[in-house]
C-alpha cells in the first residue's frame, strides 16, 4: 500500500507539470491573438477532461499490477516458509504454537519437543526483557535436542499483554538449523590438534647423588620405563632431551584421557623403592596454545616454570588460556647448595647500582615478613648508596608496634612512601622490588607494576596464574619459609657485606618467626642458618617476640573463634568470625593457628570480613594441602599455610562452598 501511494505521487507530479507547461503556451498564443482565447479555453478543457481519464485509468492498471504482484510475492514468501528445508516455527512466549511447517513436523516427529520448547522459550523470554537495546529483534540460541545439535535462530515481535498480571508476550519466529555435522568436524578438528608437553625428574641431582652408585641404573631404568610406559599409552612421541628431561606430543583427544586418570604417572614414579631416600617426582607442563608445535613448546615451557614455582611433584595444563593442576599433594624439598643465591645477589647488586633510584613493595595488607624482608633490601639499596623507599599504603594490627618503633628512629624518618607518593615518584629509570608476593592483583600498588620495566620479584609462595610475568629477575623458591628467609640470605652473598642495624636484623627474625610459627612448620637447615646470621646481627629475641603479642580482647575474641568451631571429615576445624573488624585477616589466621593445636584437627579454614571481601585463612599439619583447596576460591599459598579473598558471597555461603570443596578434595585424592 505505501509502494502504492509512492507510485501515484509521482504521476500525479508529472501530469501537472504537463497542464502547467500546457497552459502558460495557450496563454502566450492568446496573447498574440486575442481571437484565439475561447478555443484555447476549449482546447486546454479538453486536455484536462482527457488527463483525468487517462490518469485515473493509469491509476487502476497500476494498482492491479501492484496488488498482483504482491499477491505473487506473499505466495511466493509462504511457499518459501511452509517449504522451507529448515524447521521452523512461529511460538508465542506463553508457549502457545502459532504455526509450524512442514519440515518442523517431520524433523521431531518422533521426538517429543513440547517441553523442550517450552523451556527454550522461557530462556529466550528472559534474554529479551534483560535487553538494553530495544531495537535489537534477533535472538540466537545452541540446544541439543536427541542427538543432535541445532543453532536456533530468528526474530521476535512484542505481541500484547495477557492475563491479570498482564504478563508481555512476544511472537517469535524461530529458525532450527542442524549443525551436528558441524560441530563434530569441529571435535575431529580439536581431537587431533597436537599439544606439546615437557616432563622433569624433580631434583635429579641431588636424589642421584643419594642414591648407591650400584644402584642408580636400575633406578633411572624404572623411572624411564614409567615414563615410556605413560607415553605408550597416550600413543604419545616422548623424547629425552636432557638427563631430567623429556619433551613429549600427544593428540588433544588422549589430553582427557590423562585428566580423568589424574596422571597416574606421578603416583607410579613415587612407588619406586628407593631405600632411604625421598620419594622420586615429576613435573609435567602440557599446553595447546598456539599455532605451531614450536608455540605449544614455548607455551609449555613458561607452563613448566608455573609447575616447577608451585613445588613440583604436580602436572599443569595450559588450556584455552586456562591452567588447570593436579597432583601437588607433597612438601616442598629444601635445596641444599646456595648456588643460586649467590647468583641472585649479585645480579641483583648490579640492577640497582644501574638503576636511579629504588622503589620496594610488599603485599597488601602487610605483614612481618613484607615488611621485614623490605627492611633487608633496603639496607641493601642504602649500603650501594641508592636512594631507596618502601611502598606503605596498608597494614593491620600485626604491624602496628613494629610501625610505631621504627617510626620512632630518625634514620627511618622518609623511609615510607603511600600510594600517590610512590606514583608519583616511580620512573623508567626505577627499580622496582617486590617482595613476599608474586601475584599483580596482590601488590600494595599495582599501578606501580606499569610505571617501570625494572622489576625483580622476590617471593617463597606457590605460584599462582596471576604472576608478574616481566620481571627481568626473579628469586622465587617454595622451599623457603619466607621471603625474610631469602632476603637474609642475599645480605650475606652481597659482595660487599651490608652492616645490618639491628631493627632491620629483628624485622627480619620476625618476618621467620611468624611465617614458621616460631619455627615449628615449613623449618629446614637454611632456615635456622638465616636465623642464626640474624642472631650474630644483635637481634633481641624477647623484643621481637613483645611486637606479635595478643591483647586481652583480641585473645578473647580468638577463644570465641575456636569454642564455635564446626568439625568436618573427622579432622578439619572450620569456624566463622562474623565482626567487621579492619584486622579480621590477623585474627583469622591466629584463630586458625590455635585451632591445629587441637589434637584431632590435621586442618583448619577461620572465614571472616575484610572490607567488601570475604577472607579465609587456611592451616594445616602437612596431611591435607591447604592450598590446592583455597586456591579453588581464587586463593593460594603453602601446602600448610593458605589464605583467600572472596567477593560477591557471604560468610555462611563462602563456608558452603569451602566445605564442598574439601569434600571434592578427599574424593579426588580417595581415586
Amino acid at each position: 500500500m505505501q509502494n502504492n501511494k509512492k507510485m501515484f505521487k509521482i504521476v500525479t507530479f508529472k501530469t501537472k507539470i504537463y497542464l502547467t507547461i500546457i497552459a502558460i503556451l495557450l496563454i502566450i498564443i492568446s496573447i498574440q491573438n486575442i481571437v484565439l482565447i475561447i478555443p484555447s479555453i476549449i482546447i486546454y478543457a479538453l486536455v484536462l477532461l482527457y488527463t483525468f481519464w487517462n490518469d485515473n485509468k493509469s491509476k487502476t492498471e497500476i494498482t492491479e499490477h501492484i496488488q498482483e504482484l504482491t499477491g505473487n510475492v506473499e505466495t511466493a514468501a509462504k511457499n518459501s516458509l511452509a517449504n522451507s528445508p529448515f524447521p521452523l516455527i512461529l511460538i508465542e512466549t506463553d508457549g502457545n504454537t502459532v504455526w509450524k511447517n512442514f519440515k518442523f513436523n517431520t524433523e521431531f516427529a518422533n521426538i517429543d519437543i513440547k517441553n523442550i520448547l517450552i523451556d527454550v522459550v522461557k530462556e529466550i523470554k528472559i534474554d529479551i526483557e534483560k535487553r538494553t537495546d530495544k531495537k535489537e529483534k534477533s535472538v540466537e540460541k545452541q540446544i541439543q535436542i536427541g542427538k543432535k545439535s541445532y543453532k536456533i535462530l530468528g526474530e521476535y515481535v512484542k505481541l500484547k499483554q495477557k492475563g491479570r498480571d498482564r504478563q508481555t508476550v512476544y511472537t517469535l519466529l524461530l529458525y532450527f538449523i542442524d549443525e551436528t555435522n558441524y560441530l563434530n568436524v569441529l571435535k575431529e578438528l580439536k581431537d587431533s590438534k597436537t599439544c606439546v608437553g615437557i616432563l622433569k625428574i624433580d631434583n635429579y641431582e641431588e636424589t642421584m647423588q643419594a642414591i648407591p652408585t650400584e644402584k642408580r641404573p636400575q633406578i633411572i631404568a624404572q623411572i624411564e620405563k614409567n615414563i615410556y610406559e605413560w607415553s605408550t599409552n597416550t600413543n604419545g612421541m616422548m623424547i629425552k632431551t636432557e638427563k631430567d628431561t623429556y619433551v613429549f606430543a600427544i593428540e588433544h583427544k588422549y589430553l582427557e584421557k590423562i585428566k580423568e586418570n589424574k596422571f597416574e604417572i606421578l603416583d607410579n614414579v613415587k612407588e619406586i623403592d628407593v631405600e632411604g631416600i625421598l620419594q622420586i617426582t615429576l613435573t609435567i607442563a602440557i599446553s595447546n596454545e598456539g599455532e605451531t608445535n614450536q608455540e605449544r613448546y614455548e607455551t609449555a615451557l613458561a607452563t613448566m616454570d608455573v609447575a616447577l614455582g608451585r613445588g613440583g611433584d604436580q602436572a599443569v595444563i595450559r588450556e584455552d588460556g586456562k591452567y588447570n593442576f593436579f597432583g601437588g599433594k607433597t612438601q616442598e624439598v629444601e635445596k641444599r647448595t646456595k648456588v643460586k643465591a649467590r647468583v641472585v645477589a649479585h645480579a641483583l647488586e648490579e640492577l640497582i647500582l644501574e638503576a636511579e633510584d629504588v622503589i620496594i613493595m610488599g603485599h597488601t595488607n602487610g605483614d612481618i615478613d613484607s615488611m621485614g624482608s623490605s627492611m633487608g633490601i633496603y639496607r641493601l639499596a642504602k649500603n650501594l648508596e641508592k636512594e631507596a623507599h618502601i611502598v606503605n599504603n596498608t597494614f593491620g594490627l600485626s604491624l602496628n608496634n613494629f610501625i610505631e618503633t621504627i617510626k620512632s628512629e630518625e634514620q627511618y624518618k622518609d623511609i615510607f612512601l603511600d600510594k600517590a607518593e610512590a606514583i608519583s615518584k616511580i620512573t623508567q629509570k626505577t627499580l622496582l622490588i617486590v617482595v613476599d608476593t608474586h601475584k599483580r592483583s596482590y601488590v600494595e600498588v599495582p599501578e606501580l607494576l606499569e610505571k617501570t620495566n625494572k622489576i625483580v620479584v622476590i617471593d617463597h609462595h606457590r605460584i599462582s596464574t596471576d604472576y608478574i610475568d616481566n620481571a627481568i629477575l626473579m628469586f622465587h623458591e617454595v622451599y623457603a619459609s619466607s621471603a625474610s628467609e631469602l632476603v637474609t640470605e642475599l645480605l650475606q652473598y652481597a659482595k660487599k657485606e651490608p652492616e645490618i642495624t639491628t631493627l632491620e636484623a629483628e624485622s627480619l627474625y620476625g618476618g621467620i618467626m611468624v611465617d614458621t610459627k616460631n619455627f615449628t612448620f615449613k623449618t629446614g637447615v637454611r632456615t635456622f642458618e638465616a636465623a642464626a646470621y640474624l642472631r650474630k646481627c644483635g637481634v633481641d629475641i624477647i623484643k621481637v617476640k613483645k611486637w606479635f603479642q595478643s591483647d586481652l580482647q583480641s585473645y578473647k575474641i580468638i577463644a570465641d573463634i575456636v569454642k564455635t568451631a564446626e568439625i568436618v571429615n573427622d579432622t578439619i576445624a572450620i569456624s566463622i568470625y562474623d565482626k567487621k573488624d579492619k584486622d579480621a585477616n590477623l585474627i583469622c589466621a591466629k584463630a586458625a593457628d590455635e585451632l591445629l593445636t587441637i589434637n584431632t584437627v590435621t586442618a583448619s579454614f577461620v572465614i571472616g570480613y575484610l572490607g567488601e571481601k570475604v577472607c579465609i585463612s587456611g592451616r594445616s599439619l602437612g596431611d591435607i594441602n591447604v592450598q590446592v583447596i583455597l586456591e579453588k576460591l581464587g586463593g593460594g599459598g603453602h601446602i600448610t599455610l593458605a589464605g583467600a579473598q572472596v567477593e560477591g558471597m557471604t560468610e555462611e555461603e563462602t563456608k558452603q562452598e569451602l566445605i564442598k570443596i574439601i569434600k571434592e578434595y578427599f574424593n579426588e585424592n580417595a581415586n
